[in-house]
């Protein structure tokens, strides 16, 4: 399989490889590659082939893997990343989301902690709700004591997070939601305000349709505590609402979800409610619930400048037929996990290339022809999956909860997966197949990319490039003017149809976005992930105005994301530092201190994952002079690397160059064994030097202008590659790194 045998992937990037060298690929106990992509997805299609012989004995597995393999290298269809990384191999769990219960009592709580362990080692990303758990301060009869409410056991959840490594391949994600009747709520709101703690949390208020009317009639509405179910209080609605949208206006976080909504699609309402999603937002899933997602690339469905609904079709049901065996094949983390997945079967197929889509077919994304457009494929997607998952059931029988299910009623019929589509963010998946990300628009044309070397590398949107050089206007400096403009929308050179195809997503209003993921919500069994783009000059209402709108539009929930609201991007679409700036600031640095021959200094001990790093800082009359380092262990690359900064900083500060500066470019860089957690979790040797440099200044009693801080996001800190805030999370679509996996 296949009958000739593939040696290379036809229209695999160098990205691409990068990252499936990196994340995907089977190596050994040495970390040598032991496999090449053509393996890997050999391996993959004849271990979810393999599932058929379950149902059929004489099943030909070898045909069916042949058809899941070219779905795959065609880059037609891929499956979530943990399918891609672990079928087929020992460790086989191949699922991306869960939701575990977490409940009031202690022994629910911790072993809620365990649960998330075992899953983050497995490689999946967890989803909570809090709202079960009494608020803080209230009463604990067992003990006659006080409860410590849900947030501090959040912080036990994102401790036990940061500990857990996933071999290097995904990292640990959680999504905390709580109802917006709880005690709590303001607190919660509030919680990720200084971004200090809780970094492993994206963080979504629940919110129900009696609050959004309370919101709209400006009233007053009931606290519940959840020990009781008793109401404890009143809360105005409209001041709760706009407290939300400040923090999401100010860092992207809370998101909110509308739990009724949620509930009101629950296929299986008789087996429990929905609480929560996964960690970004998109699958709704009940406790204990996991679900195996897969997406359609929708660039590769457009032929002659007209979508292929048959060749779309047949995908379809191909992605299904895959997604329902992974369910078979896949090793759950925990028997409840197990046998509550395969009693729903919910799959969650959804798509990526929309905007290449879009490109394509020459209509611009923000346009009521592409809402419209978006609204029948995904109409296309979802009616012929569930045809085809009924006729899965014809054969293989309906999901085992499929009585009492909103299936089972005049109309309806047998269907084989409680859930059928989802749309998820495509961070990584997107990458190896060179598509744009989901549903959302072209981040941008060209854009600059800085790399750890301080090389400057100019990346191009290969359908632009494509067009451009079949059209005649391509050059090298077209494309560094489009990186440093950040749109082509006023670059005249370029022909005014491909302007009106190549927008991206600072070229379209907030409104637009939302109108585009409601389209894809109207014909979506679970949810939407996508990220609403704001310029950083929006107001506050400006974000309010979205809320509102994504709920009358019928949306799910939203994530917004401001420019610039939580990060200092390494993306760079224009030049922002006057050169007369630029100049006096050099001019200044040009003069050099001379070293007196004693010097007051203080010495800090540091815990690094290379052992204690002592950071010795040295004072003269006019302030900071330099800096030493020593390792408490001798020699080594970490000692060298050290005293090699502690040599850069000293120079830095004898020229003219403030500590702020100098904090602001060490703080955050991050290296493979990092120590600690929480806010006195240390990156590596050079974070833990600024760390010092920061304390050391606010023990002085300087004002640095800035607070002891979590990592930056903007720039990814594998490679410092271009990040995008997609579904509430950060992925890099250089090395495919994703903070919430």
């Amino acid at each position: 399989m296949p009958e000739t045998k593939m040696t290379e992937i036809p229209g695999l990037s160098k990205n691409a490889r990068t990252v499936l060298e990196k994340r995907y690929l089977k190596r050994d106990s040495d970390g040598k590659v032991l496999e090449t992509p053509v393996d890997m997805f050999q391996r993959v299609a004849r271990a979810i082939a393999d599932a058929d012989r379950k149902f059929d004995k004489k099943a030909d597995t070898k045909a069916r893997a042949d058809q899941f393999f070219r779905i795959m290298t065609s880059f037609e269809f891929l499956p979530n990343s943990p399918t891609l990384m672990n079928a087929g191999r020992e460790l086989g769990q191949l699922s991306a989301c869960f939701v575990l219960p977490v409940g009031d009592a202690m022994e629910d709580i911790f072993d809620a902690v365990k649960y998330t362990a075992l899953i983050h080692k497995s490689g999946g990303g967890t989803g909570f709700s809090f709202s079960r758990l009494r608020p803080a301060n209230d009463v604990v009869m067992s003990t006659k004591g006080i409860s410590s409410g849900p947030i501090s056991f959040m912080r036990v959840f994102d401790a036990a997070t940061e500990t857990i490594k996933q071999g290097g391949t995904r990292r640990g994600a959680n999504m905390g939601i709580l109802r917006v009747d709880h005690p709590d709520i303001m607190d919660f709101i509030m919680c990720k305000d200084d971004q200090k703690q809780l970094n492993n949390f994206n963080i979504s208020v629940g919110l129900t349709e009696a609050f959004m009317e309370a919101v709209e009639r400006d009233q007053e509405y009931n606290l519940i505590n959840p020990r009781d179910g008793q109401p404890c209080g009143t809360l105005n609605a409209r001041k709760v609402f706009s407290r939300i949208v400040k923090q999401a206006w100010k860092n992207g976080e809370p998101g909110i979800i509308f739990l009724d909504r949620l509930n009101k699609d629950n296929p299986t309402p008789k087996i429990g409610m929905i609480e929560s999603t996964n960690p970004c937002g998109e699958q709704p899933l009940l406790p204990y619930e996991s679900c195996n997602l897969g997406s359609i690339n929708l660039g590769k469905m457009v032929k002659d400048g007209e979508v292929n609904w048959s060749r779309l079709k047949e995908v379809v049901q191909l992605a299904v037929h895959f997604l329902d065996n992974v369910i078979e094949v896949n090793n759950y983390p925990l028997p409840q996990i197990d046998e509550m997945t395969r009693s729903n079967r919910k799959i969650g197929l959804g798509v990526m290339g929309w905007a290449d889509m879009l490109i394509l077919l020459g209509i611009p994304y923000n346009s009521v022809e592409a809402i419209r457009l978006g609204e029948k494929v995904m109409h296309f997607i979802n009616e012929e999956g569930r045809i085809y998952s009924r006729q899965l059931a014809a054969s293989r029988g309906t999901f085992p909860n499929f009585a009492g299910s909103v299936y089972d009623r005049p109309g309806e019929g047998p269907i084989r997966n409680a859930t059928v589509t989802t749309i998820a963010p495509t961070g990584t998946i997107s990458i190896i197949a060179n598509a744009s990300s989901g549903v959302e628009p072209l981040f941008a044309v060209s854009f600059v990319r800085q790399v750890l070397d301080k090389n400057i590398l100019v990346e191009v949107n290969p359908i632009f490039e494509e067009i451009a050089k079949e059209g005649g206007f391509y050059s090298d400096e077209l494309m560094q003017r489009i990186a440093e403009h950040g749109t082509v929308q006023d670059i005249h050179e370029i022909p005014e149809e491909v302007r009106r195809a190549f927008v991206t997503a600072h070229d379209i209003t907030p409104e637009v976005h939302i109108e585009m993921q409601a389209a894809f919500q109207k014909y979506t069994d679970n949810a939407v992930s996508k990220t609403v783009n704001f310029p950083n000059s929006a107001t506050i209402e400006d974000v309010e105005k979205v809320y509102r709108l994504a709920y009358q539009l019928g949306c799910k929930g939203v994530t917004i994301y401001r420019d610039g609201s939580r990060d200092e991007q390494v993306l760079s679409t224009g030049k922002k530092e006057e050169p007369e700036k630029a100049a006096h600031a050099e001019e200044k640095r040009s003069i050099k201190r001379e070293r007196p021959r004693a010097l007051k200094g203080w010495t800090y001990q540091m815990q690094t994952g290379c052992g204690p790093l002592y950071v010795t800082i040295n004072e003269d009359r006019a302030g900071l002079f330099e800096l030493f380092t020593t390792m408490g262990k001798a020699g080594g690359c970490a000692a060298s690397q050290s005293e090699a900064i502690g040599r850069m900083v000293s120079l830095a500060w004898r020229s003219g160059v403030q500590a702020r500066q100098v904090i602001k470019q060490l703080l955050g860089i991050s290296c493979h064994c990092p120590a600690g957690f929480g806010e006195s979790k240390v990156l590596s040797c050079a974070d833990a030097v600024a760390k010092a440099i920061q304390a050391h200044m606010q023990a002085a009693g300087y004002d640095t202008g800035l607070e002891l801080q979590a990592p930056e996001r903007g720039a990814c800190p594998e490679c410092g590659g271009i990040v995008e805030h997609e579904g509430g999370c950060m992925v890099c679509r250089v090395c495919g790194y994703s903070e919430c996996a």
